[in-house]
């Protein structure tokens, strides 16, 4: 099985569904705000975008001054970020967990070829991040 929208029923695997999430000693509304904060150069910035919703935190993302390491971390801040989210939030873990083994691909048609995928090409980076989290929280139940 695939799922290849993080809309409707599967909105809660998208980064803009909102859900607290605390990350590095704040808390954010929403995945989307967690993951922009990150790429300030001042950390003193992040604060700004706990009270943003996702729509203008990833405005207020593209004109922060980018922190110099950010194209080398950007992926595992965000698997850090989804793992938080789903580790925070049970009642998201146990949906998340009820997609069983599909396969995870934000299709997407803003464009998006990293995080997800645009008629089917890209590199899905947010699916394989959410498929990994999955695996882990599976794994750690079973314990």
């Amino acid at each position: 099985m695939k799922i290849n929208s993080f809309r409707n029923e599967h909105f809660f695997l998208s980064n803009f569904y909102e859900a607290p999430v605390t990350y590095d000693g704040l808390t954010y509304q929403n995945n989307e705000a967690a993951f922009q904060a990150q790429k300030c150069a001042d950390p003193k910035e992040r604060d700004a975008f706990t009270a943003m919703n996702p729509s203008e935190a990833k405005r207020a993302g593209r004109r922060v001054q980018l922190r110099k390491d950010w194209e080398q971390i950007k992926v595992s801040v965000m698997a850090d970020i989804v793992k938080a989210k789903f580790e925070q939030n049970s009642d998201l873990a146990d949906r998340l967990l009820a997609t069983g083994d599909a396969y995870l691909e934000e299709g997407n048609d803003w464009g998006d070829r990293i995080w997800g995928t645009v008629n089917g090409k890209g590199a899905n980076c947010l699916g394989i991040i959410l498929m990994d989290v999955r695996e882990k929280i599976s794994a750690e139940k079973e314990h």
